[in-house]
């Protein structure tokens, strides 16, 4: 009997994961794997380039957690700088072209296809945005590109687009790197990933840091010298210096294969699984990573989270299934962490207009506290925001600005939000506490007292 034929689309955290789930549970002469990936690079930590590029980490190499030739040691046949360019569904079949091979195309078979094709950076269409230059960092590619403009530049000013995740993390890599860097952001405060008023805390911070932040700022284009390389960012009343442009807009999913497939999008253009991460209304077909939307465990409805965590336990829940076990993905509750130089950023569940849209009612609190007791040396401010539903006082979000040790405590509102607590139980939880990590009351715990009583103010 021959062996089932399965092919990955996409060679990074999801694709490579599910990969090597299902060479565990089948041998190759059950299951023959085949991975496409068009970068140069496999199985890479894209959440460590800011810090490559910083040169707070060593890189390319570091960023890898298992190489192109590891891969193929354990019988899967990952064919690098290799594009999908077509899903022939009614076939079985998908198109390549070898990218480093003069186009070369080709088709190969499958019985079982894996969807992990990721997402691409939010891009404009405005003048100069494609010069040389401009760079957009999603994978180790743009990593080194970005790396070899700034060899190669003469002068120190940065001008970063977008002020989220990747724009916070890539104004420290600049400042690190000793340029002067200027952030714009379309809106009104930078992270938009957490409320106004706690995005007003980042903006004060980075000021605090050097980092000129601009708000309300639209660019409208990237200037050029005579040589076509960008030399200037504009916007609607303004015009910024520029030796180097980095592109911090977000991501969308890479789902334009998916799409002409008609295979089942959602409202942000990301494909539609069941809890299995099987694509909806096909038997074959499975999808995770950055270009999937997830059940939000908050809300009930889905959402697009690019996150590596999310994209390697798909991978372990999509491989698990393809090679004959059984798994779910249950879904999420929205937690990320970032920083900008020694300023934690952190949130989890649901944001004030994120309840809105839901249709919840809630109450919020807000606590400004400290990391460690306030006597012990090198206590620093913390701010914390919490989110209940009116009526129930079920925990629906948290976010959380502050110095060391403040990020990393929204974990314990993620568990809480997982497991579906009120506010109220949320203040007798067993927390740790010794002098140089917490105060007696953990900031969330103050938080969760405090909402616990707006809750009972508010009445039903």
């Amino acid at each position: 009997m021959a062996a089932e034929r399965l092919v990955v689309v996409g060679g990074d955290a999801a694709g490579m994961a599910a990969a090597s789930q299902a060479r565990r549970l089948r041998k190759p002469d059950e299951l023959a794997i085949t991975a496409f990936e068009r970068s140069h690079f496999t199985s890479y930590s894209a959440c460590g380039i800011p810090y490559w590029v910083g040169g707070e980490v060593d890189g390319p190499d570091a960023l890898i957690a298992r190489t192109a030739e590891e891969h193929r040691a354990r019988d899967i046949d990952l064919r690098m700088r290799t594009e999908v360019t077509e899903l022939d569904l009614d076939r079985g079949r998908v198109r390549t072209r070898e990218l480093d091979n003069g186009g070369r195309e080709s088709w190969t078979g499958f019985d079982k296809l894996v969807l992990a094709t990721g997402a691409r950076p939010r891009r404009p269409p405005l003048p100069g945005i494609d010069a040389p230059g401009v760079h957009g960092v999603q994978n180790l590619d743009d990593g080194q590109a970005l790396l070899d403009t700034l060899a190669a530049s003469a002068g120190r000013r940065a001008v970063v687009v977008g002020a989220g995740y990747i724009g916070v993390e890539m104004a420290e890599a600049l400042i690190r790197r000793g340029y002067a860097v200027t952030v714009l952001e379309q809106s009104a405060q930078p992270m938009s990933t957490l409320d106004p008023d706690m995005g007003a805390l980042v903006h004060e911070a980075m000021c605090g840091m050097g980092i000129e932040t601009v708000r309300g700022a639209t660019v409208t284009a990237v200037l050029t010298d005579a040589e076509g390389r960008a030399r200037a960012v504009t916007t609607d009343d303004a015009e910024f210096p520029a030796d180097v442009v980095v592109l911090g807009m977000g991501v969308r999913p890479e789902t334009s294969l998916a799409a002409a497939a008609g295979l089942p999008l959602g409202e942000s253009g990301g494909l539609l699984t069941d809890l299995a991460m099987r694509v909806r209304g096909q038997d074959h077909i499975w999808a995770g990573g950055d270009c999937v939307e997830v059940l939000d465990l908050v809300s009930g409805h889905t959402r697009h989270i690019a996150l590596g965590t999310h994209a390697n336990k798909h991978g372990q829940v999509i491989g698990a299934n393809v090679g004959g076990g059984y798994a779910t993905f249950p879904g999420v509750v929205g937690t990320a962490v970032s920083k900008v130089c020694d300023l934690e950023i952190a949130r989890t569940g649901l944001l004030e207009r994120h309840a809105h849209a839901a249709g919840l009612r809630f109450v919020t609190a807000t606590v400004e506290a400290t990391n460690r007791a306030g006597y012990y040396p090198g206590a620093r401010p913390m701010h914390v925001k919490m989110l209940a539903e009116r009526r129930t006082g079920r925990l629906l979000g948290v976010q959380i600005v502050g110095r060391e040790g403040a990020g990393k405590r929204v974990d314990i509102a993620a568990v809480a939000l997982t497991a579906g607590m009120t506010v109220e139980q949320m203040t007798a939880l067993d927390l740790g506490y010794a002098p140089p990590f917490s105060p007696v009351w953990d900031p969330v715990l103050v938080a969760a007292r405090k909402a616990t009583g707006a809750v009972r103010a508010a009445g039903v």
